[in-house]
């Protein structure tokens, strides 16, 4: 519950790797971070915090200091996975690079080698984004198949949980109980009771993060994850990093880039995000991004004729009205869902699970199914499929690590966006603005850092990687979870950045079904010819 993600998906129906994320009634997209880089004699300095959204990122020098060369230089010892097709490996890493000595982490990596035919180009890393996400479960699930035959006959297609992640020495927080709990705590408090009762839901978690690996918990910033991607392309022989990241994990690969511009291979960012923005700008920018989304999905809803939302003539202000009301009314009378363990759908896990269909248009029929169950049947099972599958809550009840991972990568990456109840109150106006319907959700949402156990370590920059081969930053106009303009900023400030436009709905646009969009993608990761700039495609 309240934690911001933004994670690449295709639909509510398919594995939970492809799933967005949130926590309680939130969805806010990733933070990001600042760190520089080095130092004489080869030795790592400590990242280095600063408030300047006018920093910029500082490459690392190319040399590969002494205290590390033992893990640039580490064999990987490969094994059958159990899926058909993968081998699987454990990687280490420094857990603090400004003291390699000080233990390792251990790092879980996956392939699934070139097919042939055409001469093999290099390795292709993927990450679905998050944070939290499993690279390895977005491989086996759905990139060692789905991607272009083409692409994967010429690429070994690999992956890697970043440290915190899934099989890489996961980060923990709460047993399955207590995260039932935690998902359905009311994030649109009425009065003060519910104000403490949030608080103190937030204080719980983070607690309970600080409880289970205090030394890891301060070591699974996205700058440490761009590093440790560093050492995997080594040791798997790459002179350059070829790499698709979608979503958090375009802010992963540019972060990569920033540190490392002369080993920066293929490129694609897709689904962008913008570093240089604070974590109050990003969450209020989120808020808008799914308030577009809303007004499309209310405008296709009541084009279908049977929309719980209105009939045909319905304004999406209408809409949202009606779906704003709904919300109320399950915050003081959840409904039955049918659930083995009692669960009843209040207005939390609704609100989630109407914001995990607004990540693919694909999802809106399935939507507009649970909504009628819901709010014309009393039934809200539908609803609550939806909020599992954005949680990653299995038919047993247990949940992946995602959330926990999402909340440690994202409180460390950036200082919180607001640090007090009082703080989120005197801005529920702006957050109500961009969203009628979402914005006191999300405002709230954007507490949860405040009470993490780990200080910030980032905060705003920019990214220039001056020197990198060119780099691919695609963004959809109408993305709900990692706005245009966002894609639009990254692009201008990379030095080589190339903008891909998809004039369209949904999160990312690579493998949704524009062939335009993936043909430009191909040709780029078959023959490194970005696309033209300014190319548009819908």
């Amino acid at each position: 519950m309240h934690i911001r993600r933004a994670l690449r998906i295709r639909s509510p129906r398919l594995s939970p790797a492809l799933r967005p994320a949130r926590t309680g009634g939130s969805l806010l997209v990733a933070a990001v971070l600042l760190v520089s880089g080095c130092s004489a004699a080869g030795t790592q300095q400590r990242p280095a915090a600063t408030p300047a959204a006018d920093a910029v990122l500082a490459a690392l020098p190319q040399s590969t200091p002494a205290a590390l060369s033992r893990y640039y230089a580490q064999k990987l010892t490969w094994r059958n996975c159990g899926v058909p097709g993968f081998q699987c490996a454990t990687m280490k890493a420094p857990l603090d690079y400004s003291r390699p000595s000080a233990g390792d982490v251990r790092l879980a990596v996956a392939r699934k080698k070139a097919t042939g035919p055409g001469t093999r180009i290099g390795s292709l890393l993927v990450n679905p984004g998050g944070p939290g996400g499993s690279a390895i479960g977005y491989l086996q699930q759905y990139a060692g198949a789905g991607y272009p035959a083409e692409v994967r006959a010429r690429y070994d297609m690999v992956a890697m949980d970043p440290r915190g992640v899934a099989r890489s020495e996961p980060v923990e927080c709460l047993d399955d109980r207590g995260m039932d709990t935690y998902t359905q705590t009311d994030m649109t408090p009425d009065d003060r009771g519910e104000v403490d009762a949030l608080v103190g839901a937030y204080r719980k978690f983070a607690e309970g993060c600080g409880a289970h690996d205090p030394r890891l918990l301060r070591h699974v910033s996205t700058v440490e994850a761009a590093r440790d991607m560093d050492i995997l392309r080594a040791v798997l022989g790459d002179r350059t990093l070829h790499y698709v990241g979608a979503s958090y994990g375009t802010f992963l690969g540019a972060t990569y880039a920033g540190l490392f511009p002369k080993r920066v291979g293929r490129l694609v960012l897709d689904g962008a995000m913008d570093p240089s923005l604070s974590a109050r700008r990003m969450n209020l920018d989120q808020t808008a991004g799914f308030e577009t989304a809303f007004r499309s999905f209310a405008k296709d809803c009541v084009r279908q004729g049977d929309c719980p939302l209105g009939g045909r003539g319905t304004t999406p202000e209408q809409a949202g009205g009606r779906l704003a009301a709904f919300f109320r009314k399950l915050d003081a009378h959840p409904v039955p869902t049918g659930d083995a363990d009692g669960r009843r759908l209040g207005e939390a896990l609704a609100t989630t699970g109407f914001i995990a269909a607004m990540y693919d248009q694909a999802a809106w029929p399935q939507l507009r199914e649970a909504l009628n169950s819901a709010m014309k049947d009393n039934d809200g099972a539908g609803l609550l499929m939806l909020s599992d599958s954005y949680y990653e809550r299995d038919a047993d009840g247990h949940y992946s690590n995602l959330m926990y991972a999402n909340a440690a990568v994202n409180c460390l990456d950036l200082p919180p966006a607001f640090t007090s109840p009082q703080q989120v109150q005197k801005s529920l106006p702006a957050f109500e603005k961009a969203s009628p319907v979402f914005g006191e959700d999300l405002a709230w949402a954007s507490l949860n850092c405040a009470y993490w156990p780990v200080r910030a370590t980032g905060g705003p920059h920019r990214i220039v990687a001056k020197g990198a081969a060119p780099i691919v930053v695609v963004g959809t106009t109408r993305d709900p979870a990692t706005p245009y303009r966002w894609a639009q900023s990254l692009a201008r400030q990379l030095s080589s950045g190339r903008l891909l436009t998809f004039v369209g709905d949904g999160h990312t646009a690579y493998g949704r079904g524009s062939r335009c969009i993936d043909s430009a993608i191909d040709a780029y990761l078959l023959r490194g010819t970005p696309p033209a700039r300014g190319k548009r495609c819908s």
